[in-house]
């Protein structure tokens, strides 16, 4: 009887762990970094690509974004804050469209199969194709009635 409740004990602890394995998001001491900085700053830019490539140095936010890429792309972004998910879309979509060789080289490393730049690009409304909101003045309205 007691290695039976012992072990139901130990289900539910477990249980309860990987549940807040699940639902644990990674760690928000980064969040308050100012990505504008980062992508309007050439050599701040190039020292993330070069760190995230392993061809310089990291500073800790550098590192912990290392450490976290792969899972965050497996698991698309299940464990990012909506500010670290906002954030990463932002930095990934700027790569994609002004510094295309710089995402070429990420992606080989991080994202392989390319569904992410799919899935952005799918998106992403075309020249031809996006939506605007016209609305005519009451001049124009009333030359047309004229008309």
């Amino acid at each position: 009887m007691m290695y039976s409740a012992l072990a139901t004990m130990l289900l539910i602890y477990l249980t309860s762990q990987s549940n807040a394995m699940e639902t644990s998001t990674y760690t928000t001491k980064y969040d308050g970094i100012d990505l504008d900085e980062i992508l309007n700053n050439e050599r701040l830019l190039n020292g993330y690509v070069n760190c995230l490539m392993d061809l310089g140095p990291c500073t800790a936010d550098g590192k912990e974004l290392k450490k976290n890429i792969p899972d965050a792309i497996e698991n698309d972004c299940k464990k990012c804050t909506d500010r670290q998910r906002d954030g990463s879309d932002r930095v990934m979509h700027y790569l994609i469209d002004h510094r295309p060789d710089d995402w070429v080289k990420l992606e080989k490393k991080y994202n392989s199969d390319g569904s992410y730049k799919m899935k952005y690009l799918s998106s992403k409304p075309t020249e031809g194709n996006s939506v605007t909101n016209v609305t005519k003045s009451e001049e124009d309205t009333k030359n047309d009635s004229k008309e």
